[in-house]
């Protein structure tokens, strides 16, 4: 029984140390890296590095070598069975106005390893608060809009429901 007890510290001790020594900005940069391979830049003015989080600032997003956005803050937390994705004050630049919500608040983005196949989203801005989920094995994703606001330039995109609108898509 104790060669069990070492075992299992020693293994969550391990696992633990990773986590603490977790090159945290390669990691981002190899996002960056990924995501420009579709054409898509963030541009940022500083990076701040924790214990368990990565907190990247002031960031302009950019499709195309257009401006489409202004990011203030995504923060990435990971713990040993936990994971969370916060971007805070996501600003549209104004001649998307009309296609999409000109302001997000906040967006959370969480994965749990007690729930490995999916990924929960919850988000509030000018359109109202959204709760929805990315089923990682269906490849889908639901999002139901709890307090709709002003949704009216993507209403072609969402459907009416019992529990009011919502989206879904397969990936």
């Amino acid at each position: 029984m104790q060669m069990v007890k070492k075992a299992f510290f020693f293994v969550f001790l391990t696992l633990f140390f990773i986590l603490l020594f977790m090159p945290k900005v390669e990691l981002y940069h190899t996002l960056e890296k990924t995501l420009a391979k579709q054409d898509i830049r963030l541009n940022e003015k500083t990076i701040e590095k924790g214990l368990f989080s990565l907190t990247v600032k002031d960031i302009t997003l950019y499709i195309k070598g257009i401006a489409i956005a202004h990011i203030e803050s995504i923060e990435f937390r990971t713990y040993l069975f936990y994971s969370r994705v916060m971007i805070t004050n996501i600003s549209i630049d104004e001649s998307l106005h009309k296609q999409v919500p000109a302001q997000t608040d906040e967006i959370k983005i969480q994965h749990s390893v007690s729930n490995p196949l999916f990924v929960s989203l919850d988000a509030n801005g000018s359109f109202g608060s959204i709760l929805g989920e990315i089923a990682l094995k269906e490849r889908d994703i639901k999002i139901d809009f709890i307090e709709s606001k002003d949704i009216s330039m993507l209403k072609a995109f969402l459907t009416k429901g019992e529990k009011g609108w919502s989206y879904e898509k397969s990936f």
